[in-house]
């Protein structure tokens, strides 16, 4: 029978994205791991692989589509064999989203023929509990809907372990678990109860009269709008502030860059201070942890988010076990991901994750401000300029200094005042002891 091919999940909090580019067209004969789509996600553009082999028999959802849910249909896949005859009217339409942007030839060829009705779809291909997408033909996963089955307690005596009609035929249901569909009712009452701004309505009438340009939200604002919305809405935020002294810093910097020259090494002020943090948490361990809804993660790793502005957004890379790297492995490390966050190159496992995270305005000339929890993390650094203030010195004579302000920001969750105020102060202490925290 013929396969459907389905809107990936590229990353576990990935709901929909948009079709950006086929990279195949109807007859062309594919391969498994073949490059066949690009699709954008929240974050970056990433190529889809062919899981299947066959021909390209339909594609239903066109490129440029926006908002295509996850496991919804994009193309239909035909075996040795098939012909585009065998697709039938059970293939499922494009959904509205993409329809009302393709050609009006595709709108009338989904039109159901006024003779009979059309077959219902085939439900959405199902995953396992651990996110594995379960393979299974549509003919199966339609008599597996009608007889309660749950596909993944099935064995597949298809091609590749594939489930087939006879697999699901001859299977038994198991008594689904009581209440089961309860929790789902959860997110909407929590959407609805989340506090809104003006309709889009509203403050378009408002501006009437005035010039503007309406600018089109993509998936990363939207996500980024989203979540941190969400943070400053449920996150109870504490902000811890110090002054760091770096003339020792940038003293000691200044000799390892003339040492690493020749290996083509300049070691930023921001890879001390990534450094710094990551030695932080380990001396500071209760505050390496993160918000797991019912309990929290005491971290073992130093893993070290640090926020990169893009065009139109930002990335958050981590740098995993940054605690164990040397400063100049955290530098060429840093640039490399900075360098592919810019063109949207990053793989989801090279932005999610980490406990902690760093966002540095100084290079722009910010003195300070409060930087915005990224959930789950339990704390951010925000970064300012370092500038030459006066400063009384040890010996009680006015000086003048290279300061730096920075302001933490903390889920009061995960961390209370004392933690907090330890972990800053270790911070503090790393980077106006630099030579120390390399020991």
């Amino acid at each position: 029978m013929p396969i459907e091919i389905l809107m990936p999940a590229l990353s576990p909090t990935m709901e929909e994205g948009t079709l950006a580019k086929w990279l195949v067209k109807e007859g062309d004969t594919v391969s498994s791991g073949d490059l066949i789509a690009e699709i954008e996600t929240d974050k970056a553009t990433m190529e889809f692989e062919a899981v299947d082999e066959g021909v390209v028999g339909k594609i239903l959802v066109a490129e440029g589509s926006e908002g295509v849910a996850v496991n919804t249909p994009i193309a239909v896949l035909l075996e040795d064999g098939e012909s585009a005859s065998d697709i039938g009217a059970s293939a499922p339409a494009a959904p509205a989203a993409a329809a009302a942007e393709a050609a009006p030839a595709a709108v009338e060829a989904a039109a159901p023929a006024p003779a009979a009705a059309p077959a219902a779809p085939a439900p959405a291909a199902p995953a396992s509990a651990d996110g594995t997408r379960i393979f299974a033909s549509p003919l199966a996963r339609r008599i597996a809907a009608d007889k309660g089955l749950d596909l993944a307690t099935l064995t597949g005596s298809g091609p590749r372990g594939r489930i087939v009609k006879a697999d699901v035929e001859n299977a038994t249901a198991a008594p689904a678990p009581a209440a089961a569909a309860a929790p789902a009712a959860a997110p909407a009452k929590a959407a609805a109860a989340a506090p809104t701004g003006p309709s889009t309505e509203a403050v378009i009438k408002t501006y009437e009269g005035r010039a503007f340009e309406e600018v089109t939200l993509d998936g990363m604002r939207k996500t980024i709008a989203a979540r941190l919305s969400e943070a400053k809405q449920t996150i109870p935020h504490f902000y811890l502030r110090r002054d760091i002294k770096l003339d020792a810093l940038l003293k000691f910097r200044s000799q390892l860059n003339k040492q690493l020259e020749g290996r083509g090494v300049k070691l930023s002020v921001n890879d001390f201070i990534i450094k710094a943090v990551a030695n932080a948490l380990q001396q500071v361990p209760e505050a390496n942890a993160v918000w797991a809804g019912d309990r929290v993660l005491q971290m073992k790793a130093s893993d070290v988010a640090v926020a990169v502005a893009i065009e139109g957004g930002l990335f958050t890379p981590v740098l995993q076990d940054s605690d164990m790297k040397s400063l100049s492995a955290l530098s060429a490390e840093m640039k490399d991901l900075a360098s592919r966050a810019r063109e949207r190159k990053l793989a989801p496992h090279e932005y999610q994750g980490g406990s902690f995270a760093i966002s540095n305005l100084g290079m722009f000339g910010i003195d300070n401000f409060d930087a915005i929890v990224n959930p789950p993390h339990a704390g951010i650094l925000a970064v300012g300029a370092g500038t030459k203030k006066p400063v009384v010195g040890e010996d009680g004579e006015l000086t003048v200094a290279t300061v730096m302000s920075v302001t933490m920001s903390v889920d009061h969750r995960v961390i209370d005042g004392a933690v907090g105020a330890n972990l800053l102060k270790a911070i503090v202490d790393n980077l106006e002891n630099p030579v120390a925290m390399l020991a």
